[in-house]
């Protein structure tokens, strides 16, 4: 899996480009290698919003996009957050796929048999 970290209104810094990586390696086993994930990190100026630190992801998967956006007062917390969000995603995702091949499975015996 291809990850791309992007910041918007604050520096990429390469203990933030680390965590990113250690964090989403769990989810590049269960995924493609063509899969591509982009992260975009960025910092609310508005001194009245407590969940200052925002960070976005967007997995490109053959034929379906999962995204989520996770905010909190630290940057590493919303990172943690937003793994957490994606491999739930990619768990679900691959969970209904497998299901749909279990059934199609089936269903081919079905008709072998009928015949």
């Amino acid at each position: 899996m291809r990850i791309e970290v992007r910041g918007r209104n604050t520096e990429v810094t390469e203990e933030l480009r680390e965590a990113i990586e250690k964090r989403f390696a769990r989810v590049g086993r269960q995924v493609s290698e063509l899969a591509r994930l982009v992260v975009e990190l960025s910092e609310e100026r508005n001194p009245s919003i407590a969940d200052r630190y925002v960070a976005d992801a967007t997995l490109y998967l053959k034929g379906v996009t999962l995204r989520a956006s996770e905010a909190s007062p630290e940057m590493l917390h919303s990172i943690h957050k937003l793994a957490e969000d994606i491999r739930r995603q990619v768990k679900r995702h691959r969970e209904k796929r497998r299901g749909r091949a279990k059934t199609r499975r089936s269903a081919g015996r079905l008709r072998r048999r009928e015949a």
